[in-house]
């Protein structure tokens, strides 16, 4: 029996605000507009963004369209959400940078042909100081300091730009401008989504039908298993991560947030989950093995099943036997800077996390810890390490 709409949807939500209206909306013979917002304040999506993409693709998949919004000139301000100090400003040529890799990235999970990629630049920017006041006039600070992070930053008198209480309203406006039926974010964007809701009931007062339904799913944790995923905190799974990488990182999360990570991330039922919980607690499964599972949907989804395999059995030939592999892929690169060396190799995003890792004593050149950051290795091959889970063999070559 196939599931209902509702049903679909609700699966791994946080909540529905409000499910009658959602179900009203859902039961009319008009596609709806789903929208989500992500500021591109990072140059890539990691599988904590994911649990909001694979909510819109169900969406997508009862025949409703998806407004993917960057928020390009929101990023500009910072979004106060969580933070306990001002956040620094991204430059415009950051944002654009971000933002168009976002645009690269996306379509590995939505349905191209039904998703419509909106910058709020788009009106946002053309906005008069005017019809900025009058939009920002509708809400009062007594309402704003409700917000849980601003009234905790306002009794320790720590700062609060005005531009933060801004924020919201613009994030609300957007709904306004794209009359979205439905919008979606993480548990901790509730204040945001509610603030859509409420600047569209001043735009349409006597059609109760016009606010959006808010929908909040839960943030996943990052391999820490404590924080929120997030790229500044380096606890991230990145969709972009090679096939070797991405399993790695899901073999080293803990098997308590294993579970965690099927219930928001795999495709698996709750019936069948269930019984693996059972399995494991009975001894009659090793958790590990569970976990290979994971890994192998995981990339076998940004990636294909024969690398998911692939990596699955380098990950066993490397990681299970405890020994430095012996039969690595030789890679030839021209002689440059360690830093750099770790980024062209795919080992690290930036040189400045290689400079950080390998000052914190993580990499190590034929067993030897290297001390020197910005050293230039001499022809010759050499076997790297950076940290327990990434090895390569490389061959130098002066340029």
């Amino acid at each position: 029996m196939n599931n209902k709409p509702i049903d679909i949807i609700k699966k791994g939500v946080d909540e529905i605000i409000n499910e009658d209206l959602l179900i009203k909306k859902l039961n009319s013979s008009k596609p709806l507009v789903i929208k989500a917002g992500f500021d591109p304040t990072a140059p890539d999506l990691h599988l904590g963004h994911t649990v909001l993409l694979n909510k819109l693709r169900q969406f997508q998949d009862l025949g409703h369209s998806v407004i993917f919004l960057i928020g390009d000139f929101t990023a500009t301000i910072g979004d106060p959400t969580g933070k306990t100090e001002l956040r620094p400003v991204l430059s415009n040529a950051e944002v654009k940078k971000n933002a168009e890799t976002y645009r690269q990235q996306v379509f590995k999970i939505l349905d191209e042909n039904k998703t419509t990629v909106k910058f709020n630049s788009e009106w946002l920017g053309k906005l008069s100081a005017e019809e900025l006041i009058q939009i920002i006039g509708s809400y009062s600070v007594a309402r704003m300091l409700e917000r849980d992070d601003f009234k905790k930053r306002f009794k320790s008198n720590k700062n609060i730009s005005i531009k933060e209480f801004i924020y919201p309203i613009l994030q609300g406006y957007d709904s306004v401008e794209l009359k979205a039926d439905v919008e979606l974010g993480g548990t901790d964007q509730k204040f945001n989504l509610l603030m859509g809701r409420y600047l569209q009931s001043i735009s349409n007062p006597n059609n109760e039908d016009a606010k959006q339904v808010v929908i909040t799913l839960p943030l996943l944790e990052g391999l820490d298993g404590i924080k929120k995923m997030s790229k500044s905190l380096n606890n991230y799974i990145a969709i972009d991560d090679n096939p070797k990488e991405m399993f790695g990182k899901i073999m080293s999360i803990s098997d308590d947030l294993m579970w965690r990570y099927f219930e928001v991330l795999s495709s698996i039922s709750i019936k069948d989950l269930d019984k693996l919980k059972k399995d494991v607690i009975n001894n009659e499964t090793n958790p590990r093995d569970i976990k290979f599972d994971l890994g192998i949907e995981i990339v076998s989804r940004f990636h294909n099943k024969d690398e998911a395999e692939k990596a699955k059995n380098d990950f066993l030939n490397i990681f299970q036997k405890n020994k430095n592999p012996e039969d690595l892929e030789l890679v030839e690169v021209n002689t440059m800077p360690l830093p750099n060396l770790l980024k062209h190799i795919g080992f690290v995003s930036s040189t400045s996390e290689a400079r950080r890792l390998i000052a914190q004593k993580a990499l190590k050149i034929n067993d030897n810890v290297v001390n020197s950051i910005d050293e230039e290795l001499p022809e010759g091959i050499y076997l790297l390490k950076l940290g327990k889970k990434k090895f390569i063999k490389v061959k130098i070559t002066s340029i």
